[in-house]
C-alpha cells in the first residue's frame, strides 16, 4: 500500500495545477498562483515521501513530470495569457475578440513555456549526469517566477511590479527567457543535500542569505528577485563546485 502514497501525492500535485488553470481563465490570477504554491509543496512531498518509504517506481517517475508540466508548465502559461489580454485591454473570451491575426499570435506566445517545460522534464528523465545540481531552470522555478509578480502586485505597493505585468513587450520577453532557461544546460543548485555544513553547501547558504535580505527589504515585493537570485546564487557556487559534479528531481 504505501508505494502508491507517493503517487496519490503527485496526483494531488496535477490536480492542483489543473484547479490553478481554471481559476486564471476566470480572472483569479491571485488564487491561481497560491494553488501552483500548493502544488510546489506536493511535488516536494512526493519525493520527500518516496525516499521515506522506499516507494520508488518507474509509473512514478513518468507521473511526475505529466504532473509538472500541467502545474509548472502549462498553468503559469495560462497566467502569462491573462495578463498579456489584460495588458491589451480584451475583453472576454480574449482570444475571440482579438482584434488581429498579430494579437492571437500575441495572445497564444505562452505555448512556448509549456513546450519547453515538456523538453526539460522528457531530457531530465533520460539525463544520467544531473546528480548534485540541475541542467537548466527547474519547472517549478519556472512556475515561481511567473507567480512571484502576481503574488507581489496583489500584496506590495511596487508600481514597477504592476508596470511590468501591464506590459505586453516585457510579458512576452519574460515568457521566452524563462522558456529557454528551462531547455538550457546552465548548472542550477538542487536544495537535496546530505549535510548543513558550509563546505560544499556555499550556494545555498548565498541563496539564503539574499532571500532573507530581499525580503527584509522589500517584503513581499522581493518575491520577483527569489528567480534571479536562484541563478545568481547558482553561477556563483560554481566557483565552489568540483569539477564534474553536475538532481534527481526536475
Amino acid at each position: 500500500m504505501k508505494r502508491y502514497i507517493p503517487n496519490f501525492i503527485t496526483s494531488l500535485n496535477l490536480a492542483s495545477g489543473f484547479i490553478a488553470m481554471l481559476f486564471a481563465v476566470n480572472g483569479e490570477l491571485i488564487t491561481a498562483s497560491w494553488l501552483i504554491l500548493v502544488a510546489m509543496f506536493f511535488d516536494f512531498l512526493d519525493g520527500f515521501s518516496a525516499r521515506l518509504l522506499n516507494a520508488y517506481s518507474e509509473t512514478g517517475k513518468e507521473l511526475d513530470s505529466l504532473a509538472d508540466v500541467v502545474s509548472f508548465g502549462v498553468a503559469p502559461a495560462v497566467i502569462i495569457y491573462m495578463l498579456l489580454g489584460k495588458s491589451m485591454a480584451l475583453p472576454d473570451p480574449m482570444i475571440y475578440n482579438a482584434r488581429s491575426f498579430k494579437t492571437v499570435l500575441i495572445l497564444l506566445s505562452p505555448v512556448i513555456m509549456p513546450v519547453c517545460a515538456a523538453l526539460r522534464l522528457a531530457i531530465f528523465n533520460i539525463d544520467e549526469t544531473q546528480k548534485a545540481s540541475f541542467k537548466g531552470l527547474p519547472t517549478p522555478a519556472n512556475a515561481l517566477a511567473v507567480i512571484s509578480f502576481v503574488i507581489a502586485g496583489h500584496y506590495s505597493n511596487f508600481s514597477i511590479i504592476t508596470s511590468f505585468t501591464d506590459s505586453m513587450l516585457l510579458l512576452i520577453i519574460f515568457t521566452v527567457i524563462l522558456s529557454l532557461l528551462m531547455v538550457s544546460r546552465i548548472p542550477l543548485l538542487s536544495f537535496k543535500t546530505n549535510n548543513l555544513r558550509f563546505k560544499g553547501n556555499e550556494g545555498r547558504y548565498i541563496l539564503v542569505s539574499m532571500v532573507v535580505i530581499a525580503i527584509v527589504l522589500l517584503g513581499t515585493g522581493a518575491a520577483p528577485l527569489i528567480i534571479p537570485l536562484y541563478i545568481t546564487a547558482s553561477l556563483i557556487s560554481l566557483l565552489f563546485r568540483p569539477k564534474g559534479m553536475v538532481s534527481n528531481r526536475a
